[in-house]
């Protein structure tokens, strides 16, 4: 055995949501080999003391755009308009060099917040990629693609410059690592595409058995528009053109009408609530439960650091649990558990990834984050749960583990130098971006 943490309590997220108090957590060779509340006979070659923390399963982000850390604070008071102007201007001048130093800066951020995978929707995957192959995080990487084309004009999946892109990325990159990295096709939104588009990264999709990532019906105006335009709503309207019959990650699917709703829950579509950034946007927040309900699966993610200034998914699980609250005027609804789980288990099956990931279990990868119990606003814990969710920080992780790979731990991270990150980011990124040579991060 090469690592034990000892005297954990261990929060398994199994499916009896089974609490561990004052266990043993043995791993070998990526893997959780061990769990039980008796020290194991053989002796490790490491011991982590884990007195007076927690072990969860690491979190699972579901929808970011890793490379917008590199605009973090830009546009937090501007109105929609305003902010997608400045987004626009400054994403034109946005390089692959840029782009990777920015993913390593958030990849940092949510290993320090405890989370060990995330799907990102983005442009430039291959140096998103490079990034992700450094730091050793798992990831599910989509090229947001987007394509503007009459539907009278020809359109040819083979010299499609971006549709080649994701070919090129997927030869190189899906599978990466025994499955480290997966490669999703992707397209920004239905509005940005059309269904030629649609059909060709499906049949795609299919044939490399691939999922797909987008956005969804996160702005009234947004299935409005798509109302006028084809007489239906965009989850409809993609469905139709087979674009969610395969694994299909959906950030929004706010004003998804309830037939819609039903439509996708057939097709085993996720709908990620991305909580933080809605109410920061002043958008509604995805109706959880009637999407549960509807038999979607629901997963948690925290959108770019652009849009939510942060990577903190333990923000993200309580803003998750207060917006179901207020929705419903309803004090128990969303419960700590539920939003765990959507954080871990759920965000697992999202990724194609529940039978490595998302619960502590013997056989399971060893992908753990270790929260110190011991801050003041921590103690007393009557219940590890909701401590979790609506006590603990992404500042308490003390340590993020993926297949034993201790990637973060007391400040430090083995895999990334951060100080080479930001002087990339300082005096190569920032300058590129900006006009302005005083900008600084």
């Amino acid at each position: 055995m090469q690592t034990l943490i000892s005297n954990v309590t261990a929060v398994t997220m199994n499916p009896g949501m089974k609490i561990l108090f004052g266990a043993y957590i043995g791993i070998d060779s990526g893997k959780i080999v061990y769990l039980d509340k008796v020290p194991p006979k053989e002796a490790p070659k490491a011991i982590i003391d884990a007195t007076g923390m927690v072990a969860i399963p690491g979190l699972i982000n579901c929808h970011t755009h890793l490379a917008t850390s590199v605009l973090r604070s830009l546009t937090d008071d501007l109105s929609d308009t305003e902010a997608l102007q400045q987004l626009l201007q400054k994403e034109a001048k946005m390089d692959s060099r840029t782009a990777r130093a920015a993913a390593l800066l958030s990849i940092a951020e949510c290993l320090r917040f405890g989370v060990t995978s995330v799907s990102d929707l983005y442009y430039y995957p291959d140096a998103t990629a490079q990034a992700v192959a450094e730091s050793g995080i798992k990831a599910n990487l989509a090229l947001s693609s987007y394509r503007f084309i009459d539907e009278n004009e020809d359109f040819d999946f083979e010299t499609d410059e971006q549709c080649r892109e994701l070919v090129r990325v997927t030869q190189k990159w899906n599978g990466y690592d025994n499955g480290r990295i997966k490669i999703d096709a992707g397209i920004y939104a239905e509005y940005t595409s059309n269904y030629k588009l649609w059909e060709a990264l499906a049949g795609f999709a299919s044939e490399q058995g691939l999922g797909v990532q987008l956005h969804l019906a996160e702005t009234q105006s947004e299935v409005d528009s798509c109302l006028d335009r084809t007489g239906m709503g965009p989850g409809e309207l993609l469905s139709c053109h087979r674009l969610l019959n395969v694994p299909a990650v959906a950030a929004g699917c706010t004003y998804l009408t309830e037939d819609e709703r039903r439509l996708l829950g057939k097709r085993h579509v996720t709908a990620v609530a991305t909580p933080v950034s809605a109410w920061k946007s002043g958008m509604a927040a995805t109706p959880i439960a009637q999407s549960v309900k509807a038999g979607m699966n629901v997963a948690l993610g925290t959108d770019g650091a652009v849009a939510s200034g942060n990577l903190d998914m333990f923000e993200v699980m309580r803003f998750a649990s207060l917006a179901e609250r207020q929705a419903g005027a309803d004090a128990s609804a969303l419960p700590a558990s539920a939003a765990l789980m959507m954080a871990t288990v759920t965000g697992a099956q999202a990724q194609r990834r529940s039978r490595e990931c998302g619960m502590l279990a013997v056989g399971m990868d060893a992908d753990i984050a270790l929260i110190d119990f011991t801050a003041p606003h921590l103690m007393p814990c009557h219940n590890v749960l909701n401590g979790l969710v609506w006590s603990a920080k992404g500042g308490d992780v003390a340590m993020t583990m993926v297949r034993g790979n201790i990637l973060y731990q007391n400040g430090k991270f083995p895999t990334i130098d951060l100080q080479k990150v930001v002087q990339e980011l300082t005096e190569y990124a920032i300058p590129r971006l900006f006009d302005d040579p005083k900008q600084k991060i």
